[in-house]
């Protein structure tokens, strides 16, 4: 097991459940992703090349229904193993198999672990550099619009590099400076997207501008489903918006009562900003969609309503400057400012909250062997694993970059790299969940079998979705698939050749041998 002190440095438990939610709402951060990600779910095509922008809304519903049903394993998992410390599902994949009475079940457990620790890192390792990219791609449509320039891509790239090192500096100082940071982007980001959310539909209602051409016809147009296919491709773009719920099990070694307060925060902070927060503001969004939304295409045509929206880098900012000129009193450019700032301030929070989870269940597995043991210490003052997050910094700008020299493309490309790494992860741990259960004493039949499996069966679909759909897509559908694959076919390798490699010199065999039955 992965030990939580060094000689030089003790981790201290200060959070309770107010910390540890707030830093799980940190990474989920709708007030940001209604902003970053709205473009994608617009641009978003079924393999014909038809647009699905109209089961934006109800992809998010499908995708919080899997998360739920993934947040209530963790939940579970937590409660019955309160002590994972920074390991969170890396350990729960361990302890699932050797904490069972048959010792025949104990030989799985490395292999349980590695699996579910390089899911991990596929879906938190390449998460903080989504949001590099997409921090880089607002403050360069920020700076269109207060200039009418266009930034060059070495000045992106740039912004890349000091965004991650900004973020890398908080996460190196300790938790208790991200939780402050975290309650503040979540109370400010929250404020500022209901006021959005309801100027959107009184915008509707009062019809201030006379629109014509609707994007929905009305409420109930919003919100259903209108082709199964388009519900499941916004379903596999939308889990980016909702993971995070989970990041809190990693903080376990610094929550006062773990037990008790972390499955309570995986499932407030899922409601809080899954259920309420996000699909308010996504109906409010799209509810005011219409043909005075106007954009440029690359072929320099204008376009108008959704298929505006999916080509403008930044669809919710151009919302806002429609909104403050019509229902504001012309104040529309101050209105997208003051909101783009608040996003800026989100994605610094939701960009933290990732990366410290990643560096923890990292320094989890250096504890182990299981990574690079140089990685497995804590900064002498602040306790942090401090040469992971350099790392990680670096990493993320990298990624970074893949996503903005050809957004929207590369975005979704890298995108949806982390979310395969995520349904990954999070079907793996609805599988230990059955596991760790099964046969106990605490075993319930719905809350240990039914709810996990159906939570497995989703993710797996969900898999299954990214490979089929954006492989048998158009040209930049199978562009953002190449993208995807390329990162996690290379993830794969590098781990599969690492696990090798080490299991060969310590003598340790990832499956060990079945133990002999007595005569």
């Amino acid at each position: 097991m992965a030990k939580q002190t060094t000689a030089a440095a003790e981790v201290k438990s200060t959070l309770g459940l107010t910390g540890v939610t707030v830093n799980a709402m940190a990474l989920i951060a709708p007030g940001a992703f209604l902003w970053i990600t709205y473009q994608l779910q617009a641009a978003a095509t079924a393999p014909d090349g038809s647009s699905v922008a109209a089961d934006i809304w109800a992809g998010i519903g499908l995708a919080l229904i899997l998360a739920f049903l993934t947040a209530f394993s963790y939940a579970e998992l937590m409660r019955r193993y309160p002590e994972a410390g920074f390991g969170s599902s890396y350990y729960f994949a361990e302890k699932a198999f050797i904490d069972r009475a048959e010792t025949r079940h104990h030989r799985w457990a490395r292999l349980a672990k590695i699996l579910t620790g390089w899911s991990a890192h596929l879906y938190y390792w390449v998460y903080p550099g989504v949001m590099v990219a997409m921090t880089a791609t607002l403050l360069g449509y920020i700076w269109t619009q207060v200039t009418g320039g266009t930034l060059s891509m070495f000045t992106m790239d740039v912004i890349c590099v000091l965004f991650a090192v900004l973020v890398g500096f908080i996460a190196w100082r300790g938790v208790s400076g991200s939780t402050v940071t975290a309650f503040t982007v979540n109370v400010i980001q929250l404020v500022t997207l209901v006021v959005f959310s309801l100027l959107a539909i009184w915008y509707r209602w009062s019809n201030p501008v006379h629109a014509t051409q609707w994007a929905f016809s009305g409420a109930w147009d919003v919100v259903r489903p209108h082709s199964f296919q388009g519900v499941l491709i916004q379903s596999t773009l939308a889990i980016l918006i909702l993971v995070g719920f989970e990041s809190c099990t990693a903080l376990a070694a610094e929550t006062i009562d773990p037990k008790k307060h972390i499955p309570r925060g995986v499932i407030l902070s899922l409601i809080i900003q899954g259920l309420f927060a996000y699909m308010f503001e996504y109906f409010a969004g799209s509810y005011m969609v219409n043909e005075t939304l106007t954009a440029t295409d690359p072929t320099g045509a204008t376009v108008m309503g959704m298929a505006a929206a999916g080509v403008s880098s930044a669809p919710i900012g151009d919302m806002a400057i429609l909104l403050g000129n019509t229902v504001l009193g012309g104040i529309g450019f101050g209105l997208m400012v003051s909101i783009a700032v608040t996003v800026v301030i989100a994605l610094l929070g939701t960009t933290l909250s990732c990366l410290n989870t990643a560096v923890r269940m990292s320094y989890a597995m250096a504890q182990d062997r299981e990574m690079p043991e140089i990685l497995g210490v804590l900064h002498g003052r602040f306790a942090t694993p401090h040469r992971i997050i350099w790392v990680l910094v670096a990493f993320s700008a990298v990624i970074g970059w893949i996503g903005v020299w050809s957004n929207p493309v590369g975005l979704t490309g890298i995108t949806l790299a982390s979310n395969f790494g995520t349904f990954a992860l999070y079907g793996l741990t609805c599988l230990w969940t059955m596991v760790a259960f099964a046969g106990t004493a605490e075993f319930k039949f719905v809350r240990h079998a039914v709810v996990p499996a159906v939570g497995l069966l989703a993710n797996v679909v969900m898999l299954i979705a990214i490979l089929y759909l954006y492989i048998i897509g158009n040209a930049d559908a199978q562009h953002e698939a190449y993208i995807c694959f390329s990162i996690a076919g290379g993830w794969a390798l590098v781990s599969v050749l690492y696990v090798v490699v080490t299991s060969v010199r310590s003598g340790r065999p990832l499956v060990a041998p079945a133990p002999r039955r007595l005569a």
